[in-house]
């Protein structure tokens, strides 16, 4: 759930400009068949199995547009929920029903859809000390949201944003000269309280990273038994993650390593959306 203070002031303006995208003047149809304000419900309704992610942001669509709204909810966030079953109703001003509609299905499909595949995933690293992690790679504008779903699937967010922590890439690494060099300048420049990650692709750049007593190593894009090598040399003197291609369909073949993360650009660049519906409007 999101407070009150976040809502206001990192989750509204993007509700709102989502509703601006798609009112830019009014919602012709709904004004031609819904002159005058009249009262009326509609049903929200799974159209598939998985998990449910997003109410409070699918019921603040409609009370930015009416805060006379009301919606009835018999699941929570995190709930399994199947084929038909019926979710929530919403009460209010038909015309509010029918223009906040897409937005809100919208922003509930894609959250609930991050939020099913994290928890397929997850299960599939069930009775490890592995923790699941996200990536930055979010719908622009959406990251907020996409994260908040990851966790609420089972899984763990990684950086929030560039400002969050240091984590040095391969690019990073060709500014500064060397993992040596950008390392220190990174200790240097950096917060006492940030840990300093760094991103390698073989043997080699692992030793140098140990050196440089980077805290997290990231192996990156490397085969089985190159990772096997590189946990063996790393020896618990610094935490390890891996990433590179992690999906659901490849996550178990990596999960009997040594590791203390694995992240998955997948979580939120590739989950099918969710299909939910609202059917069954009538006046009250």
């Amino acid at each position: 759930m999101f407070d009150q203070n976040t809502l206001r002031l990192n989750v509204d303006h993007y509700l709102l400009s989502a509703l601006r995208e798609d009112i830019t003047q009014e919602d012709v149809s709904t004004n031609a068949v819904m002159p005058e304000a009249c009262n009326g419900v509609v049903d929200l309704i799974a159209k598939e199995d998985g998990i449910i992610c997003g109410l409070q942001i699918f019921e603040r669509v409609f009370t930015l547009l009416d805060p006379a709204t009301k919606v009835e909810m018999y699941v929570k966030d995190g709930d399994e929920v199947q084929t038909g079953a019926l979710l929530a109703k919403v009460y209010g001003d038909i015309r509010t029903l029918l223009s906040g509609e897409r937005v809100a299905l919208n922003y509930l499909q894609r959250m609930s859809g991050v939020a099913t595949y994290t928890h397929q995933v997850a299960a599939l690293l069930e009775g490890t000390k592995i923790q699941l992690l996200d990536t930055r790679k979010t719908t622009p504008n959406n990251r907020i949201f996409e994260k908040y779903a990851v966790k609420v699937g089972g899984g763990h967010n990684h950086r929030y944003n560039l400002s969050d922590g240091v984590m040095l890439k391969d690019n990073h690494i060709g500014a500064a000269g060397s993992i040596t060099k950008a390392v220190a300048m990174a200790r240097a420049y950096a917060p006492f309280v940030r840990k300093i990650e760094v991103e390698v692709e073989n043997i080699a750049m692992v030793k140098e990273a140990l050196e440089a007593k980077a805290d997290i190593i990231m192996l990156d894009n490397m085969d089985h038994d190159t990772m096997k090598e590189a946990i063996s040399l790393i020896s618990h003197q610094a935490e390890i993650e891996i990433s590179g291609n992690v999906t659901k369909a490849n996550i178990e073949k990596i999960k009997d390593l040594d590791v203390d993360y694995i992240s998955s650009g997948a979580l939120t660049h590739s989950a099918p959306i969710l299909d939910l519906s609202l059917k069954h409007l009538h006046s009250l």
